[in-house]
């Protein structure tokens, strides 16, 4: 989906607070009660809340469901896109966006600029987008939850990737330095260099091969396995041909059941993509499972670093049964330099809206379990405080 700003510089202190109570009615509500959104945003005055509700469902930050049971609205995928660059902007992180610099499966990647000038790089996780052909065969996944979900599996990817990103940063691994996190999307260092798929020939394709070959042993050796280790998710500097690796959300241990499946997809990827791109063929068919000497525990310290082993079984339970791991590479990788999509991309996402707001009113007061933000709960304790008043009320 498109990236439009432009409306956040029109949003009063009333309207954010609107915003903020529709997500954290969202809590427990697929489609938000207009008098919980009242209560919860503690703003005095129904035509206060009504005027509110009005601006930022004009911008499409919230959408009313048709056929509801009661008068409600629910948070889209572009109002927590608002939330989540409202809480960069405040820490100084994202002072302005720029211009869309990749788009793929899972993710849409911007190019922005805090507030010295200094550009970084915008990932926006969108879990659910129309790239899962199936998705909709696997509507019943984590105990039957609908649109609510994919934000909260889209977070969950986001805290992952930001999770690993960072421990691997600081063991000295070629992956870019995460700056922030904040919902579902991560701010991180702009490397300048080329996607590996973008590469048409190089002077020493032995050397690149071999420094591969050894990041996967080495991540194994440090109990991770990257689980779509390919041509879309390694950046290459022109001159050196150092490669950087990129997108973690499906990265697991060395000790989950598939591992040895995982590791070998991600050695014959890259040997499959040499013998075809670079006409180069190794003579050592390794490196093997057995070839793996574990030396550290980075997959221990990432759980305990905030990435919960409950949050990370949800997010495989997701890529298992929605995004299954085995996927070819439809419509591209976020952080390759942008690629090309289906060109009837949009209409299959305006039916998938569609379709949405069919689900959504047919089960207007269906409760929804999404963890809400915890890392928010400081700059809103008014906000929370009547949150957990409602439930206690039981409103609904």
């Amino acid at each position: 989906m498109k990236l439009d700003t432009h409306a956040m510089r029109y949003l009063s202190t009333e309207d954010w607070r609107v915003l903020t109570a529709v997500e954290m009615g969202s809590k427990n509500h697929e489609v938000v009660p207009t008098p919980l959104i009242a209560q919860i945003s503690g703003l005095r005055g129904a035509s206060g809340v009504n005027k509110s509700i009005s601006a930022i469902a004009k911008v499409g930050l919230i959408a009313k469901v048709k056929n509801a049971k009661y008068d409600g609205y629910r948070l889209t995928y572009g109002g927590l896109d608002y939330l989540a660059l409202h809480s960069f902007s405040k820490r100084k992180t994202v002072y302005s966006v720029g211009n869309q610099i990749g788009i793929g499966k899972e993710s849409d990647i911007f190019v922005v600029a805090n507030d010295t000038g200094k550009q970084h790089v915008l990932k926006i996780h969108r879990l659910g987008r129309i790239s899962f052909r199936k998705v909709k065969e696997n509507r019943d996944y984590l105990r039957n939850r609908n649109s609510g979900s994919w934000m909260y599996m889209s977070r969950l990817a986001a805290l992952k990737e930001y999770a690993f990103m960072k421990i691997l940063h600081e063991n000295g691994f070629p992956v870019p330095t995460p700056l922030d996190q904040a919902r579902h999307c991560i701010v991180m260092e702009l490397i300048d260099a080329f996607p590996l798929r973008q590469l048409s020939t190089i002077s020493e394709p032995s050397t690149l091969y071999s420094s591969l070959m050894e990041l996967i042993l080495r991540f194994a050796s440090m109990g991770l396995i990257h689980g779509d280790f390919n041509e879309f998710n390694i950046l290459v500097y022109e001159d050196s041909l150092k490669p950087i690796v990129i997108d973690f959300p499906q990265m697991i241990s060395t000790d989950h059941p598939n591992a040895k499946d995982y590791f070998d997809r991600d050695v014959q990827c890259i040997k499959t993509f040499f013998e075809r791109r670079f006409r180069y063929t190794s003579e050592d068919d390794g490196p093997h499972w057995s070839d793996v000497k574990r030396v550290g525990k980075l997959d221990i310290e990432v759980q305990a670093s905030g990435f919960s082993k409950k949050q990370w079984k949800e997010l495989e339970k997701y890529m298992k049964e929605v995004a299954p791991l085995g996927d070819d590479n439809e419509g591209g990788q976020e952080e390759s330099g942008g690629t090309e999509t289906d060109g009837d991309d949009d209409d299959e996402d305006n039916e998938d809206d569609q379709d949405d707001d069919a689900e959504e009113g047919k089960e207007g007061n269906k409760k929804v379990d999404i963890d809400l933000l915890d890392e928010e709960k400081g700059d809103n304790t008014q906000l929370w405080e009547a949150v957990r008043a409602s439930k206690e009320k039981g409103l609904r």
